[in-house]
C-alpha cells in the first residue's frame, strides 16, 4: 500500500481520537511473547527454514507492527502539534 493511501486510511482514525489516546498509542509495546515468537521466526526466516504458515504469519507480524509503528508516529506528531 502506498504511504498517500495509509495516510488517508489513517489520518480520520488518528485525528478523532483524543490526547489520552494518542498518548496509549505512543507508549504501546507489545508483548514480551509476540517478540520471542517474531524473534524466533526472523531466526529462521534467516537461516531459510520456515515452512508455509510461519512464513505467512511472520509477514502478518511484520506488516501489523509496520501499521503500529505508522499510527505510533501520526500520534506523536498530533501530540506535537
Amino acid at each position: 500500500m502506498s504511504s498517500a493511501a495509509l495516510d488517508g486510511l489513517l489520518d480520520p482514525l488518528a485525528t478523532s481520537l483524543d490526547p489520552s489516546a494518542l498518548r496509549q498509542i505512543v507508549e504501546f509495546r507489545i508483548s514480551a511473547e509476540i517478540q520471542a515468537r517474531v524473534d524466533y521466526l526472523a531466526r529462521r526466516a534467516n537461516e531459510g527454514e520456515l515452512t508455509p504458515d510461519e512464513d505467512a504469519e511472520y509477514e502478518a507480524l511484520i506488516d501489523g507492527a509496520d501499521l503500529i509503528t505508522v499510527l505510533k508516529l501520526k500520534a506523536q506528531r498530533l501530540l506535537a502539534a
